[in-house]
């Protein structure tokens, strides 16, 4: 019945260290759509930002920064995004990792944005 995953809403403190980070550092592309609203775009999917105290309805029971555990695919290899990384000063809590991943192994390094989500950022295992 599911196919795949279309966007998720991430909600953010600070719209402004959100933007940097998942701009700068992580390299989606900005867009606004709708009255105003923002999202991170990055291959067919979305993130949509919601600032905390100020989200669109309909929204999650109980919207909290820090609350989410995402794990992006790299479309460049691990090196350079540990590389990538180190250059905009986002430290790597942990890896890189062998972990298991939706349809294979991947190998993992693990940041926090802004707001304490952990992310993890992922090359396909060979």
């Amino acid at each position: 019945m599911i196919d795949h995953l279309d966007h998720l809403v991430l909600t953010t403190a600070n719209e402004e260290a959100c933007v940097r980070f998942y701009v700068d550092a992580l390299g989606m592309t900005l867009e606004t759509f709708g009255a105003g609203r923002k999202a991170f775009r990055f291959g067919n999917q979305k993130i949509n930002l919601h600032v905390k105290g100020h989200e669109f309805e309909p929204k999650a029971d109980v919207p909290t920064p820090g609350s989410l555990d995402l794990c992006f695919i790299a479309s460049v290899p691990l090196e350079a995004v540990i590389e990538r990384l180190g250059e905009k000063g986002v430290p790597i809590i942990e890896g890189p990792v062998m972990r298991t991943g939706a349809t294979s192994r991947i190998r993992s390094v693990y940041v926090r944005d802004p707001d304490l989500n952990l992310i993890e950022i992922s090359e396909l295992a060979p």
